[in-house]
């Protein structure tokens, strides 16, 4: 995959008084009830600082196993609380350096923690703002051409786009037999990122056949998306689907800002139209926040 223009924008967190609610002034209170619902350590280990809440306390967790490591006691009591509403998606958990102090363990345990809870897709981390409960997993159509865009709307969540490249080529040795056409053949090339909240869901690489859109590499993919073009000008006839899962290079853990180690999920997809090969795409989403699904009904 080529990439040019840069690498990922910063993202922020949307700066609105119900966030700040949410994460400045609520988490103190579901830092307390959740360290509430861990029992104390054994003698042998150093006591964490439980502080008494004078607020009504929320759902209590379920029993945590006394014997179990300090890491899995942490990682169980925040499981629980997302999982019985304490803590919500969007929910800031604590840091660290927060973990140290409440529970009396090594930065590395807290570490730990929080990155086995990152691999079971309980929590999302992000650099320089923290860790998040996570959002449900969004799930993608593989039979239905759907617009990623009306995906995430229809979450309730805001859509943007990152525009990386939308250049015109000329097929190559490389490019030529993804629209199996002859070596010269003009193209257009784009690279987007497509976002949910702050989130990249998608990076999408798609080369396009000029001839059949002669206006692709013109349009603002910012307020529109190839799928939403194509789609217009160019109605489908066929489509050709194949996933796989694979272990991204640097620049597609840079724009998906993905951690080291983490897999992605790789859609190819071709489209034709009027008797045509028309797009080549690949659609890469993040492994642990993502997942496809399909459904269909068999006639008798």
């Amino acid at each position: 995959m080529r990439c040019q223009g840069g690498g990922l924008a910063d993202c922020e967190l949307p700066d609105t008084d119900e966030h700040k609610r949410g994460l400045e002034f609520h988490a103190p209170d579901l830092y307390i009830r959740l360290m509430d619902s861990v029992p104390p350590p054994s003698h042998d280990q150093a006591t964490p600082k439980f502080r008494q809440s004078s607020k009504a306390e929320g759902p209590r967790s379920g029993p945590v196993d006394r014997g179990a490591p300090r890491y899995a006691a942490i990682k169980q009591a925040i499981a629980d609380a997302a999982r019985d509403g304490r803590l919500k998606p969007g929910d800031r958990v604590p840091s660290e350096a927060e973990l140290v102090e409440q529970f009396g363990v090594s930065r590395m345990t807290a570490n730990r923690a929080l990155r086995e809870l990152q691999a079971a897709g309980v929590v999302v981390r992000r650099a320089g703002s923290g860790s998040f409960i996570a959002e449900p997993q969004p799930i993608g159509q593989m039979i239905e051409i759907r617009n990623i865009a009306d995906e995430i709307r229809e979450r309730g969540h805001i859509y943007r786009a990152r525009v990386i490249q939308n250049l015109a080529e000329r097929a190559t040795a490389e490019t030529a037999p993804l629209l199996e056409v002859p070596a010269g053949t003009k193209l257009f090339h784009s690279i987007i990122v497509h976002h949910e909240a702050e989130f990249p869901i998608q990076l999408e690489e798609r080369v396009v056949l000029a001839s059949i859109a002669p206006h692709y590499g013109d349009m603002d993919f910012t307020a529109t998306t190839p799928n939403e073009y194509l789609t217009r000008i160019a109605p489908l006839e066929r489509v050709e689907h194949r996933v796989c899962a694979m272990m991204p290079d640097e620049r597609v853990r840079a724009m998906l800002a993905l951690d080291a180690g983490e897999p992605v999920l790789r859609m190819t997809r071709r489209t034709w139209s009027r008797g045509r090969l028309v797009s080549h795409a690949w659609l890469t989403h993040p492994g642990t926040r993502f997942e496809l699904s399909a459904a269909f009904s068999i006639d008798d």
